[in-house]
């Protein structure tokens, strides 16, 4: 029998892989449900679907991830359109004509649009390497204070000048009008849940699931193997210190009607002490509801009983990261996986891309062995 720990998405997607080549699987998780971060419930007083960790949506080019994840639920249409309110102004994101007119209160047409943001990038700047330096090379100095650098200094509680400029490459500029954040062939939202989906990717009655179940190390002697998707640090009894994450606080309100009017707001500005406010019936747009539930989002550093959210990768990592690697490298009978057991931040898509990936790499060795 193989122990996966953890019943994110991780988990899952590696115990239905091997379930289905005829592999029994215990999972356990800490917690009191599936799905991990991405887990989904409804709110008791309004109905609405809430996701309980900070907002998720579905995005991805890769068919086989969307095939996958589309077998065990009914996913909706679903295109996530951000805004801005910054300069006592509210704008949309990505960066795109509408904004940038907004912004510098001019007419330009897309080439010269164009033309304009590249005269305002620092062309002085030739490879990037910090977030600051990426984003003053991108877009010139105004539209990063306006929309990036607060913002992105309270999300992970360092100067941007120490954050890797791979961030900022996630985020596009468009010049037309779409104001679609995302750019990937498939997107979407599960109709009833994350949680639904993941329970239904976990039921095979060759797998069994124990919640409020923590790992024990004693246990790997009693499996074949063990993919573990906690806190690589953890793993390890933090023996040579904690790696740093970033955690969250949400502060729920509730109302009549809408309050903003967008699934999620950015607030950008330094003064403003959260980074976001998402209004989870919007989530949902193919519902109807006549109260309204929002969270703002507030970000700290993680600090021991938190759940940690986000891996912080500098410039220049930490050498405990390595020294933790290495350890990991050494455990003959341990995978590590996720976003914790590898210390890297991944989105949804990819996170199920690389256990689709993990389990099928096992399933190669088991069968040469045999």
């Amino acid at each position: 029998m193989i122990l996966i720990v953890g019943a994110g998405f991780s988990g899952a997607v590696i115990a239905r892989t091997l379930a289905d080549a005829n592999i029994p699987i215990q999972i356990i998780d800490q917690r009191d449900h599936v799905a991990g971060n991405c887990h989904t419930y409804r709110d008791e007083e309004t109905g609405i679907m809430l996701h309980a960790y900070g907002p998720h949506i579905f995005h991805t080019d890769n068919k086989s991830v969307w095939d996958f994840v589309n077998q065990y639920t009914t996913f909706m249409p679903y295109t996530n359109r951000v805004k801005s309110t910054t300069c006592d102004q509210v704008f949309s994101l990505p960066i795109n004509l509408h904004t940038i007119n907004q912004f510098f209160k001019s007419t330009f047409s897309p080439s010269e649009a164009k033309t304009f943001i590249e005269n305002l990038a620092d062309k002085s700047i030739d490879n990037p390497e910090t977030f600051e330096e990426q984003a003053l090379a991108f877009v010139g100095q105004e539209l990063y204070e306006a929309f990036f650098k607060s913002y992105t200094e309270k999300q992970w509680g360092l100067s941007t000048n120490v954050l890797p400029a791979s961030i900022l490459k996630r985020l596009p500029v468009r010049f037309n009008y779409d104001d679609n954040y995302f750019f990937h062939k498939y997107q979407g939202m599960p109709k009833e849940g994350y949680t639904q989906l993941v329970e239904n990717i976990l039921d095979h009655p060759l797998i069994s699931v124990k919640l409020n179940t923590a790992f024990n190390k004693n246990q790997i002697n009693d499996y074949q193997h063990v993919f573990y998707s906690g806190p690589i640090d953890g793993y390890f009894d933090y023996a040579h210190g904690r790696l740093p994450y970033r955690t969250l606080d949400f502060i729920k309100k509730t109302g009549d009607g809408d309050f903003q009017g967008c699934a999620v707001m950015n607030y950008p500005d330094a003064d403003i002490p959260f980074t976001r406010i998402a209004e989870h019936k919007y989530f949902t747009p193919w519902e109807s509801f006549e109260k309204t539930v929002y969270f703002e989002e507030h970000r700290r550093s993680c600090e021991e009983g938190d759940i940690p959210y986000y891996p912080i990768r500098l410039v220049k990592d930490p050498e405990i990261l390595e020294t933790y690697e290495n350890l990991a490298a050494k455990e003959e009978k341990v995978t590590f996986v996720g976003r914790l057991g590898t210390y890297r931040y991944l989105d949804m898509d990819v996170t199920i891309s690389d256990a689709m990936d993990v389990a099928k790499d096992f399933l190669a060795v088991r069968k040469k062995i045999a």
